[in-house]
């Protein structure tokens, strides 16, 4: 596909590879305590909700950092500030796995890898948006969020099995060694951008980031869809933070946890890699963010009810609701591109993930809502509620007039 005044690179592939094994590192990074919280909890000699707190700490340094790190990406670029979050990851992840049994070393030190998060999160549209045609930007999103599935993944599966023979710092060393690898390959390979644009003349251009971010909040479309947002990554969030705790009362072990949460996660990585191309090829958004919302709540109740007795419900189940569930995150990530246009990419992109970050309240009030016999069931009924008001949301919005001119 070539022109003489936009062409399409096969960099572009090794750009996005380099990004995607930086959101995989840093997904197993976050999650690796999470599978093994009681463990976990008596190895440090600390409360189920300190251990809890580890995972929370990167959505609570999210919220005040989302906003100047945008700023940063759309400033300065996203290959000087995603580098330096990479760098920030790959430092603190070595130093976690040498705090030993120290808890407080290893809270400071997951602090500083909290602290690089918004670096990669927030630059999730931006690198499609520089190496990527219109037609393939919601596909590209998918994928990079297919690579932060996979690594939420391998921390749910691996964690339990690793810690049955292996020290729990220890554990942690091995993942802080490959997030450092990861850094480095990213700092090597990637580059800004192209040497000429993916796309047509008037697709690539945006506006100044303060410019933008005032064109995006006076988008009521994109209002209806950050609620969405806040409600869809604040159950993906507390279900992963909590889900050795959620099964624990029914009977279940930290290894049945850790394959609770790969199922849910390999749904996700599936229906990240499956449904986006189907939206992108339709040129619709709201037909797919409405099924995937309203797919999901059998699943999440199928969760919420299934017992020892019927683990395979259990497991079907959470593979059901991340496959729907999780479909919809890069679908709305562009649709949040497309209707704020010309909004740059990593501002829409970095208020989406300041909202879903915000939802580490849902992680607070899954544990508080907690029945005295340790069971969630009261907070995973409350989230299909949330899911029924996610879908009227959806039902307001209409598809981006921006994919019309791509058509």
């Amino acid at each position: 596909m070539e022109n003489k005044d936009y062409r399409l690179y096969g960099y572009r592939w090794v750009v996005l590879a380099a990004f995607m094994f930086i959101n995989l590192t840093i997904q197993i990074l976050w999650i690796a305590y999470a599978p093994i919280t009681g463990p976990a909890a008596a190895f440090y000699g600390v409360t189920d909700l300190q251990i809890g707190f580890l995972a929370m700490t990167f959505m609570i340094a999210f919220i005040p950092l989302s906003i100047p790190v945008s700023w940063l990406i759309d400033t300065y670029g996203f290959r000087k500030t995603v580098g330096l979050g990479a760098a920030l990851m790959g430092i603190f992840g070595i130093v976690r796995g040498l705090a030993g049994a120290n808890y407080t070393l290893v809270l400071l030190s997951t602090i500083g890898i909290a602290v690089a998060q918004p670096f990669l999160l927030n630059a999730w549209t931006t690198v499609p948006a520089k190496w990527f045609d219109v037609e393939f930007r919601a596909t590209a999103v998918g994928l990079v969020t297919l690579s932060n599935l996979i690594g939420t993944a391998i921390g749910m599966v691996l964690t339990p099995i690793l810690t049955e023979t292996i020290a729990i710092p220890r554990v942690q060393l091995i993942y802080g060694i490959v997030a450092a690898v990861s850094a480095v390959l990213f700092i090597a390979l990637a580059k800004e951008k192209p040497a000429t644009p993916p796309c047509p003349a008037g697709m690539e251009v945006r506006s100044l980031m303060l410019d933008g971010l005032k064109n995006a909040l006076k988008n009521r479309m994109f209002w209806i869809y950050l609620a969405v947002s806040f409600i869809g990554l604040g159950l993906f969030n507390g279900m992963t933070t909590w889900v050795e705790a959620i099964i624990r009362p029914r009977g279940f072990t930290p290894t049945e946890a850790g394959t609770l949460g790969a199922l849910m996660l390999i749904g996700g990585i599936i229906g990240a890699v499956v449904i986006p191309p189907f939206s992108d090829r339709s040129h619709k958004r709201k037909k797919f963010l409405l099924i995937g919302i309203l797919a999901a709540i059998p699943g999440l109740v199928g969760v919420t009810f299934a017992t020892k007795e019927m683990a395979w419900l259990l497991y079907v189940s959470a593979f059901v609701m991340g496959f729907f569930i999780t479909s919809t995150s890069p679908i709305g990530m562009q649709y949040a591109a497309e209707i704020t246009h010309p909004t740059p990419e990593g501002t829409s992109n970095g208020l989406i993930q300041l909202f879903g970050q915000a939802s580490v309240v849902f992680v607070y009030l899954m544990e508080a809502l907690k029945a005295p016999d340790g069971s969630f069931t009261p907070a995973l009924l409350m989230l299909v509620g949330l899911l029924v008001v996610c879908a009227l949301l959806i039902t307001q919005l209409k598809d981006p007039e921006y994919l019309k001119k791509a058509e």
